[in-house]
């Protein structure tokens, strides 16, 4: 198989070099079509020794992709392209990996949630690089130091992703790729450093970017596609009501709250297109599915008193035990008697 030739961008870094800190292997990297990928979400989930902190890294043709896991639950994604890195919607992050079945590559491993959470931290916003000079490393810790730097450190060598954090210039903990465990941090540092035996220096890269804690967890693609079908039920009985007007209020009302619900235009896409990839929350959606109906319902009652708990209850009724225990329900003025 052809190796990758995309860089991280502003660097040297080849994309299919990248190597990130791990507690324990789970699958050691190895071709995708090896991999039955919704058998190895599934383990993750349910099984007792998947339920763990960790991530599945994809090495695709033209990017990585980071599967981000809490407690065995997939609940982010992010992308290292040659164009830069974002956080990238679950569906689109699995739709790259099934694409590049045979020419993709994958690892599955765990590592403690603060690593996962600066993982997503370095992506979610623009990550500061720092010009390192790999001639005097000594150099870099001491100017953090002096800078009374508080943050996280990402540092690469030849692909070896490490993550340092300081507070008010001093080192206060971190996760390194391939440290044995008797070796000092500090002879850890100067080794990613150290040349080939042939002389060449290694590629090295720093970037920073503030630490977190958490990661927003990631609507499901199966809850997008369930509240996009609860939309134009609704929609589509406003229009039975109101014949040629439901509609038209329905697309009117989406449009004057995109603004505010970023969601509803996808939401809002016809069910025989494809939507726009979509990163959301679970609260996100509520929010937005919930005031647009409130918003289409509330005019349908001034024309047809009563008629919105109906419209309500028959547009929900296959979906409303997942409705109820995302709290939709609640946003509502209209009580339904099941």
């Amino acid at each position: 198989m052809r190796q990758s030739t995309a860089l991280l961008p502003q660097t040297q870094v080849r994309l299919t070099e990248m190597s990130f800190p791990f507690n324990r292997v789970h699958i050691h990297r190895t071709r995708l079509a090896f991999i039955h990928l919704d058998n190895l979400l599934h383990f993750a989930k349910i099984d007792r020794d998947g339920k763990l902190d960790g991530f599945i890294a994809a090495y695709l043709p033209d990017q990585v992709i980071l599967l981000l896991l809490r407690r065995g639950e997939l609940i982010s994604a992010v992308s290292f392209t040659e164009g830069g890195r974002a956080v990238v919607p679950i569906a689109r992050a699995l739709r790259d990996m099934r694409e590049e079945v045979e020419r993709g590559e994958l690892a599955y491993c765990d590592a403690t949630f603060e690593q996962v959470a600066w993982m997503y931290a370095s992506c979610a916003a623009p990550a500061k690089r720092r010009l390192v000079d790999d001639r005097e490393p000594t150099k870099l810790f001491p100017v953090l130091f002096h800078e009374l730097f508080t943050g996280v450190l990402e540092f690469i060598s030849n692909g070896r992703v490490s993550y340092f954090r300081f507070q008010d210039g001093k080192f206060v903990n971190g996760y390194y790729c391939g440290k044995p465990e008797a070796l000092a941090v500090p002879q850890y540092i100067e080794s990613l450093f150290q040349p080939a035996p042939d002389g060449t220096r290694p590629v090295i890269n720093a970037a920073v970017f503030p630490p977190t804690t958490e990661i927003p967890e990631q609507a499901s693609p199966a809850m997008i596609e369930t509240y996009r079908d609860i939309f134009w039920k609704v929609a589509q009985a406003a229009e039975k009501e109101m014949p040629g007007e439901g509609m038209k209020r329905a697309y009117k009302i989406r449009d004057g709250l995109t603004a505010a619900h970023p969601p509803l235009p996808v939401l809002g896409t016809p069910l025989d297109r494809e939507p726009a990839p979509l990163v959301t929350t679970a609260d996100q959606l509520n929010g937005a599915l919930g005031e647009w109906t409130q918003k289409l319902l509330s005019e349908l009652e001034i024309v047809l008193p009563g008629i919105a708990s109906t419209v309500l209850k028959e547009a929900t009724k296959d979906q409303r035990f997942m409705l109820q225990k995302s709290g939709f329900f609640t946003r509502l003025p209209w009580q339904i008697k099941w």
